[in-house]
């Protein structure tokens, strides 16, 4: 659960630095096209988390 939270604040950081968007924005950008996944489980119970948004929802 620690490392889900951890992804999505990496996230909500990289929407607002790298992508212009505002912190209101990308807690929504989050909430409806984020994708949590578990991408390696190493010793349990230490899992690697990460989380995805589609590239395509943005503007070139």
């Amino acid at each position: 659960m620690a490392n889900a939270k951890k992804a999505v604040r990496a996230m909500i950081e990289w929407l607002v630095r790298d992508q212009g968007l505002s912190l209101h924005e990308a807690y929504a950008i989050c909430s409806v096209a984020g994708d949590l996944k578990i991408s390696e489980i190493v010793d349990v119970p230490n899992w690697v988390v990460s989380m995805t948004v589609p590239r395509g929802i943005f503007q070139s």
